[in-house]
């Protein structure tokens, strides 16, 4: 488990890499990861690779969005969006199984980010003193059309994945 969770860790961390700076929050394929990882794995895994994704960024290692580290990053105005990717990472591999279709992939993963959109939100109104209204302009508004892009994409690629995965040598799940 710890293997796969590091490489699921470093997974998430090379996808927040590609990153669009369209204003306070980023556009990355940080929760792409997370979601397909969620979708893949069972909840410890998903939840423990999340969790040490986490604790790689607040020891220092460059793995958040545009190479952002420290503990300063988890308690910043974007917290609330990765504190929330545990709750993403849980609910999503809660409500997935190899053995579910399309249609609940896909809601179990729109689920997960919205929870990680609310988040969001809280941390942009807590922490970046932004009334509730223009939180959701900067922080949900610019990212509903991508990421629903990312979900479909996360729906269509688990499958095969998951499929793959049980068959090659290397992994059991």
């Amino acid at each position: 488990m710890y293997a796969l969770s590091a490489i699921n860790a470093e997974l998430i961390a090379v996808l927040a890499q590609i990153s669009l700076p369209i204003g306070p929050v980023p556009f990355t394929l940080q929760n792409f990861a997370i979601g397909l990882i969620a979708t893949v794995f069972r909840p410890r895994e998903a939840v423990f690779s999340v969790a040490l994704y986490l604790l790689l960024g607040a020891i220092g290692l460059p793995v958040f969005a545009g190479g952002g580290a420290g503990f300063h990053a988890l308690i910043g105005p974007s917290a609330g969006y990765l504190w929330f990717d545990l709750l993403y990472a849980a609910t999503t591999s809660y409500l997935t199984h190899s053995n579910y279709g399309l249609v609940r992939i896909f809601l179990a993963n729109l689920l997960g980010d919205s929870l990680v959109f609310v988040g969001g939100v809280m941390g942009l109104h807590f922490l970046a003193g932004m009334s509730f209204q223009q939180a959701i302009t900067v922080g949900v508004l610019p990212f509903i059309l991508p990421d629903f892009g990312k979900i479909i994409a996360i729906t269509m690629i688990s499958k095969p994945l998951l499929q793959r995965l049980k068959r090659g040598p290397y992994f059991s799940l």
